[in-house]
């Protein structure tokens, strides 16, 4: 085709295209969108295959998406090209002039070229290619040849195959997902609950000669009427949102990631001048719909499996009089018992639980409970047969995972607890949660439920050993429940969750002193985290004060092991060994108190210098060798590092005592995450600032650094280092040129560089927080505690370092902690000017501006 006719056809093509779009922003209907687009792209690759020359012996098919006759705005156009025989040349460069033509035009296609002898051998050989071609569509050229491909296709698909390899590979899809459809930023088509959840149905349907529409699965049983018209409501709300998305990106985008929520909402026309608030109320529609379409695809996979596998022989296995086994699932013996006995719902989930066989429930049982979920009202609710159920529920040894996660999936977990109800679904503004305040919570519930599990020790050993000397674990799970229960009803949701968590327990029947515990467990749920992240482990006071507060032996390991799994249920990306170790250590140091062993500090240095010994002797070093280098190190040193280290400290700098010149020696850190840096040499103002600007030019990331004057001058800092990006970098490669590049730097004593001020993250820019110095004496009076809460980016560290050396402010130690985009770092610092309040405040403010984004 001429270059003035492909013009044209690019222009008509892409002027019909935006008048969809125009007309859907103003009517928001997917399926005329989409069915309008792909009726346009029809034309456009008709007329360009009609100069072409291949009409005889070729076909031009439209498959997968574009085969179904859904086109989204910038959709890949799936063309197939089919030949009866190998093209010759003239054929060859036929078609490679079509393929240039249809860029030309503006298609962004994807295509194949195949005999049909290939199609249909890859078809066999590749569940992929069998899937696209199954919803092929003639465009142009030969019929026969496409009834001939459709045949052959057909002829030799075996649809239970097909079925089970379509439902392997969403099991697979899903866990890649995160298998929750409630992840903040999800994927419209691929998350579970998506589009191709849908797609997966109407595939195994087609494959299996059910019907290619909802309401083909009603007619043949599959479905009900109204699920039927459930997932063609959940599926256009679906197609809408991805429709917009790829509207607002003006790119191919499925993901409704924050930069975009804001903007699809107004689409929706949600956005009443709260950006926030319309997201949120986007996101909760998605949820709805994405919980329905799971919901529904669990039941309509359960029939095509059943219809594809009809069961020969075998009656039902009875377990009571009211539940029996059908092929590994539960099921309700009178399909009206939910309606004539609500509490039998809450039976079902025990009885899963109680019969480890058992795989789940049957479509019709799972479709009753929904029905009768509305039963579970105030008075179900005061049963108190109803509450021994649901206690027994989170009692049993397994399953209570499982149970609670299909509980809320069919919405009986919210219909029993209604502040439950209040926080499905709800979005968390922040920047380390990556899941709904619900999926968070059925989260640490998980994680607890694995540190009682063999199969889980190797993961986290010392949780296990924990877990499994607690008597009552199930009042974990509670507390789990209820800790983050009061999420976004405004105030202090650790307070106002205790309050929900001590009606619970009265209501309940739970004993005086098992309530105690979870409610202690419920408001003080962050507060280990906050100790062992920002506060001087080193200063017995703190350990002190911690014990008193936690009490019992009992209330501190509920509390580690609910600290941890909290920690690990945020993000995959805020748990790290470094806060395993801090955590672990307050736990340590906390049960010794309250053991009656008084961390005073001249017992914990003899204690650890005979550790430390311990380790020097199996170098053979002599005591007289590092008693020296001990001798100019003073008890703080000794109360701020671990045997581990001084030990390694000894060894590397104990020849060096006197030395001249920077001493810079790294090693893997023994916690198995990072690697360690000390460095030693004569002190000076600011060395901590270039030590930061050098991991700055690195995009390395400072965990943790412990600053320290030795009675003779001389710095001996260390530090703990990570990469932000490659969290499994091969840290053994960079050890000896960190010591020579950081060693080099720090002897030439240039001028301290400019910060780099890195661009903050996306997710930051999409939930900016305020900035926060505050900068106060602690309560001796000898150095001040100085706490910055900020969006991280690279060079912040660096940039408040930068500040404290200008004003001469020297630093004892930092806590770095970093929550997912977020930073709340703390530094214990001292100076002159610290004593007066006008150049504190002037020191607040400077570095207040340093780590604005």
């Amino acid at each position: 085709m001429e270059s003035q006719a492909l013009g044209r056809l690019r222009i008509a093509h892409r002027r019909q295209s935006d008048e969809l779009i125009d007309a859907f922003r103003s009517d928001l209907d997917p399926d005329r969108l989409v069915r309008g687009l792909c009726a346009v792209t029809d034309a456009t690759v008709r007329e360009l295959w009609s100069g072409t020359g291949l009409a005889r012996g070729a076909l031009i098919a439209a498959v997968g998406g574009y085969g179904r006759g859904e086109i989204f705005p910038h959709s890949d156009v799936d063309l197939l090209i089919l030949t009866a025989a190998a093209p010759d040349p003239a054929q060859r460069a036929a078609i490679e002039a079509f393929v240039g033509g249809c860029w030309d035009a503006g298609l962004a296609i994807g295509h194949s070229v195949r005999t049909l002898d290939e199609c249909v051998h890859e078809a066999a050989a590749d569940i992929t290619v069998q899937t696209s071609v199954l919803e092929a569509r003639l465009l142009a050229g030969s019929r026969t040849l496409f009834d001939r491909m459709t045949q052959s296709l057909a002829a030799q698909r075996d649809p239970g195959a097909f079925f089970r390899a379509k439902r392997a590979e969403m099991r697979q899809r899903h866990v890649k997902y995160e298998d929750t459809p409630y992840s903040l930023e999800p994927n419209t088509k691929e998350s579970p609950g998506g589009l191709r959840d849908l797609h997966v149905v109407m595939w195994a349907a087609r494959a299996a000669g059910f019907g290619r529409r909802w309401n083909d699965l009603a007619l043949r049983g599959l479905a009900t009427v109204e699920e039927a018209r459930a997932l063609a409501r959940s599926e256009r709300i679906l197609k809408r949102m991805r429709a917009c998305l790829h509207i607002v990106a003006g790119r191919r985008e499925d993901r409704l990631v924050f930069d975009l929520q804001a903007q699809v909402a107004a689409m929706h026309n949600l956005d009443r001048g709260d950006a926030r608030r319309a997201s949120e109320d986007l996101m909760t529609r998605y949820f709805r719909a994405a919980k329905q379409v799971t919901q529904l695809n669990a039941i309509l996979l359960q029939n095509l499996d059943a219809a594809l596998f009809p069961q020969v022989g075998g009656a039902p296995e009875r377990i009571d009089p009211e539940f029996q086994s059908r092929r590994g699932l539960l099921d309700a013996i009178d399909p009206d018992l939910f309606q004539r006995d609500p509490s039998a719902i809450l039976r079902a989930f025990l009885v899963v639980e109680q019969h480890p066989d058992l795989q789940g429930m049957t479509a019709p049982t799972l479709r009753a409970i929904w029905h009768a979920r509305l039963r579970i009202d105030a008075a179900f609710r005061r049963d108190p047969a109803n509450r021994a159920l649901f206690l027994a529920i989170l009692q049993q040894p397994r399953g209570v995972t499982r149970a609670l996660r299909r509980m809320n999936q069919w919405s009986v977990l919210g219909r029993y607890l209604p502040a439950f109800r209040r926080i499905v679904g709800r979005m968390q503004h922040d920047l380390f949660h990556v899941y709904t305040v619900d999926q968070h919570i059925l989260m640490v519930v998980r994680n607890l439920r694995r540190f009682a599990l063999d199969e889980h020790v190797h993961e986290y050993p010392f949780c296990s050993q924990l877990m499994a000397a607690f008597p009552k674990r199930w009042l974990l799970y509670l507390a789990a429940l209820f800790h983050d229960i009061a999420k976004g009803r405004g105030g202090d949701h650790s307070k106002l969750g205790r309050g929900d968590a001590a009606r619970f327990c009265r209501l309940h029947g739970l004993t005086a002193e098992d309530a105690s515990l979870v409610e202690f467990l419920v408001e003080q749920h962050l507060t280990m985290s906050s100790v062992a992240q920002k506060q001087d482990l080193s200063d017995p006071e703190v350990v002190m004060r911690f014990a008193r507060l936690v009490g019992t032996e009992e209330r501190l390991v509920a509390l580690y092991l609910l600290t941890v799994a909290d920690v690990r249920g945020t993000s995959p990306k805020v748990w790290n060994a470094w806060k395993g170790k801090l955590l672990q250590d307050l736990f340590e140091m906390t049960r010794r108190a309250l053991e009656g062993e008084a961390p005073e500090a001249g017992s914990r240095v003899d204690a650890l210098r005979r550790e430390a010994r311990k380790t020097l002797n199996l170098y053979a070093l002599s005591e007289e060798r590092y008693e020296q280098f001990w001798s100019r190190l003073d008890v703080t040193y000794f109360l701020r590092n671990d045997a581990n280290d001084v030990a390694w400290h000894t060894r590397v700098l104990h020849s060096r005592v006197d030395t001249t010149v920077p001493v810079v020696r790294a090693r893997l850190a023994p916690i198995g995450e990072g690697f360690q840096v000390v460095v030693y040499q004569p002190d000076q103002p600011d060395l901590f600032a270039r030590i930061c600007g050098y991991f700055d030019s690195k995009n390395l990331s400072v965990l943790d650094a412990r600053i320290h004057t030795t009675r003779h001058g001389y710095a001996l800092d260390s530090f703990l280092i990570v990469d932000p990006v490659d969290r499994a970098s091969h840290y053994r490669d960079i050890l000896t040129l960190v010591e020579a590049e950081l060693a080099e730097r720090l002897a030439r004593g240039t001028p301290l560089a400019p910060p780099v001020l890195g661009r903050s993250s996306r997710r930051s820019r999409n939930f900016p927080i305020e900035p926060r110095v505050e900068l106060r004496p602690d309560e001796r009076g000898r150095h001040h505690l100085l706490s910055v809460t900020a969006n991280d980016r690279t060079g912040l560290l660096y940039s408040i370092a930068r500040v404290l050396s200008e004003h001469g402010v020297e630093l004892s130690t930092a806590r770095i902690t970093t929550l997912g985009e977020r930073v709340e770092d703390v530094f214990l610092v001292q100076g002159s000017e610290l004593a007066s309040p006008k150049a504190v405040l002037r020191l607040e403010n400077e570095i207040l501006a340093a780590v604005q984004p």
